[in-house]
């Protein structure tokens, strides 16, 4: 099984099973002397990890990272050496014998079906590496990749939780930290938990919608055709698990606007960068970073593991109905908020550095303005 790793110069490898020993990653490419130790590690990891409420999964991990390579010790901490940075999390809860009685059945919605339409095998507890286990390893990736780029501020928000979106005039991103939800509307977040209260012990499942900003990204970053940075960012968004649309800016909204309000007009201003009187484009154009506020979002499918039977087949064929128990998120975009953090991170980190070795730290802006 290939496809593992994504990035270029800032390379991320993911390892391990939902129901394995440990799963964890292999991150290249991070530069030296950068300071970092577990706890920053921990600090991001422990915002993800799941049984934290009763909204979530009731799996009791710890999530403790520990890292095993490319760091040294350096006064009272440590710092990275430049060398493959390996970061290791435990698994201690799995309960591998509450999917026993449908080892053999294909969950709708899962990819039990096309992991073993493609490898011949699937690792029918929990899902394998195509659970959404695998997404503590990024958190970790991502908790690195933010000590490369110090300057940017990436947050993330729930912003929608079934058909149930947030009120934007109510929009305080301190909110985000105060509740299970990741949610900026305190009146949404509080409708939230008696909502997805009633779909969970329905044993039922929602989807949601997640929105995540970048700040202080600088103009220049991104390359055309092949090398767009919204490309990367809709990838990386993309391929975190559940995920089925993602849009940049305005989005699909965009086809609804004329050419005069979706084009985001500009004037001088008296700092180094010129006056963006809108941004509709999501702070990229051309795939090229404009120095305004990235701004992606992506939509959650409804967790596919529920008590109501489901019709089905198994691998020999048979019609089944199947039913999964065990323990799982009715709503698994709340915790894909620190994902999509971590992704974004990454994205931007690995950009930095390819941009740095395209054309050095210098910036092209301001132009010599001539009349």
């Amino acid at each position: 099984m290939s496809h593992n790793t994504f990035g270029h110069l800032f390379r991320v490898t993911t390892f391990g099973e939902s129901h394995g020993p440990a799963l964890g990653c292999v991150v290249d490419g991070c530069p030296p002397g950068l300071a970092l130790t577990q706890a920053d590690i921990q600090a991001e990891l422990d915002r993800r990890k799941p049984g934290q409420s009763r909204f979530t999964t009731q799996r009791r991990e710890p999530d403790q990272a520990e890292i095993l390579s490319g760091v040294m010790p350096d006064g009272d901490g440590y710092v990275t050496t430049g060398t493959p940075i390996t970061i290791k999390i435990d698994n201690t809860d799995q309960r591998s014998k509450d999917y026993g009685d449908i080892a053999a059945s294909y969950r709708p919605g899962h990819a039990d079906f096309t992991y073993d339409a493609k490898y011949g095998v699937r690792d029918y507890r929990g899902g394998g590496r195509s659970s959404a286990r695998e997404t503590a390893s990024r958190v970790a990736a991502g908790a690195i990749a933010r000590k490369v780029i110090p300057e940017i501020r990436i947050r993330a928000a729930l912003v929608q939780m079934g058909p149930h979106a947030v009120d934007r005039s109510r929009w305080d991103w301190e909110e985000v930290g105060r509740n299970d939800f990741f949610c900026p509307d305190s009146a949404m977040a509080a409708f939230y938990a008696d909502y997805l209260d009633g779909i969970r012990k329905s044993g039922s499942s929602i989807g949601a919608i997640i929105e995540v900003v970048a700040e202080n990204v600088p103009a220049g970053w991104g390359a055309p055709v092949y090398g767009k940075l919204d490309s990367d960012l809709a990838a990386a968004m993309m391929s975190i698990n559940a995920v089925k649309g993602v849009e940049i800016g305005d989005g699909f909204a965009a086809a609804s606007l004329s050419g005069e309000d979706n084009a985001d007009a500009m004037r001088t201003s008296d700092t180094d960068h010129p006056h963006f009187l809108s941004n509709h484009a999501g702070g990229i154009l051309g795939g090229i970073s404009t120095g305004q506020p990235l701004v992606v979002r992506f939509a959650v499918k409804p967790t596919s593991s529920i008590l109501t039977p489901r019709p089905s087949v198994d691998k020999f064929g048979r019609d089944v109905d199947v039913m999964t128990k065990g323990r799982h998120d009715p709503c698994v975009g709340i915790r894909a908020v620190p994902v999509a953090e971590a992704m974004m991170a990454c994205v931007l980190a690995d950009h930095k550095l390819r941009h740095r070795g395209q054309v050095g730290a210098s910036s092209f802006w301001p132009f010599p303005l001539t009349n």
